[in-house]
């Protein structure tokens, strides 16, 4: 197939890339800094800047691009760092999840275009309620943090506006692998706390086999949501202390419930109280199996072998 990827040089786009060559596809891929365009060609993409954002330069580009599918991963969150205002720290990708996709739409409608996949979300958009594991059937949090309540709102629109163009939405678990991955700094400097029981539970994928489960479901996948998450959700309490130690950093310290909600505001209840993601479906139905199974050898493999320092 011609695929077109939307935030090609970003941690998901770089990755895809290369995998959809291997795989047989023509690849033009997207960044928004004529900086990234050499990298991307380097990676076996025809390269095109582009802001998304820019509706008439967007609706050029899938037009002039004439591809017959569609990964839209474009994301603003290079360089983010962990903060208790999700809705701040997401505002242009929430933009970019809702403005943006809603132009790439009506642009692959007018190009004829066959296939769309679009990157989403799992952790802390399940309702909390019920058992700590939720599926792709299960309600969303009808009431998510009000700091969060702006992206959980644009999710919830890619969602329905690209599964209702016929398009498939991944609820990716939360990426690491990266070099600059968000809450790496934070654990490292001991600033990400245990709250309460640490009895949130937290659903993560290695972004290698988010790439991989991403071309099986452009391939293969039937219209609809999937959780790219690996085999174990686990609450706070438990994979904390492991990325810590992956990271050569002190044991995660502990800040009761109370004083997290006067430090934190509502985004404490998702450290609490956030239910995880299963990845049956997208096992069963793309035939996908993670190479990390589990965070447990994942941010081994992801993170000794960087030099880190004790704090």
């Amino acid at each position: 197939m011609r695929v077109l990827v939307i935030g090609a040089s970003g941690v998901i786009g770089a990755r895809l890339v290369p995998r959809l060559r291997e795989r047989g596809h023509e690849v033009i891929g997207t960044a928004r800094s004529p900086g990234h365009a050499g990298r991307l060609r380097t990676l076996g993409a025809e390269p095109v800047v582009l802001d998304l954002l820019d509706a008439p330069a967007a609706r050029r580009a899938v037009l002039e691009a004439r591809p017959e599918a569609i990964i839209h991963q474009a994301t603003a969150l290079a360089d983010a760092r962990f903060s208790r205002n999700f809705d701040r720290t997401f505002a242009v990708t929430n933009r970019l999840r809702s403005e943006g996709t809603d132009t790439l739409l009506a642009a692959a409608r007018e190009a004829g275009v066959r296939r769309f996949v679009a990157q989403s979300f799992a952790p802390f958009r399940y309702a909390r309620e019920g058992g700590p594991v939720k599926t792709e059937d299960d309600p969303l949090d009808p009431a998510p943090p009000k700091t969060a309540r702006q992206g959980s709102a644009a999710m919830r629109h890619l969602e329905e506006a690209v599964t209702g163009a016929g398009g498939i939405a991944l609820r990716y678990g939360g990426f690491y692998g990266a070099a600059n991955d968000g809450l790496v700094p934070a654990v490292r400097k001991r600033q990400f706390p245990i709250v309460g029981d640490g009895g949130g539970v937290m659903s993560f994928i290695h972004l290698d086999d988010a790439a991989a489960a991403t071309v099986l479901a452009l391939e293969d996948g039937r219209p609809g949501i999937y959780n790219i998450t690996d085999d174990e959700p686990a609450p706070v309490r438990e994979w904390l202390p492991v990325l810590a130690e992956a990271l050569g950093a002190g044991p995660p310290r502990r800040v009761p419930s109370w004083l997290a909600r006067l430090i934190m505001g509502g985004t404490m209840v998702m450290m609490t109280e956030a239910r995880g993601a299963s990845n049956a479906k997208a096992r069963r139905e793309l035939g996908w199996t993670p190479r990390y199974p589990s965070w447990r050898q994942g941010f081994a493999a992801a993170y000794r072998p960087q030099e880190a320092v004790r704090v």
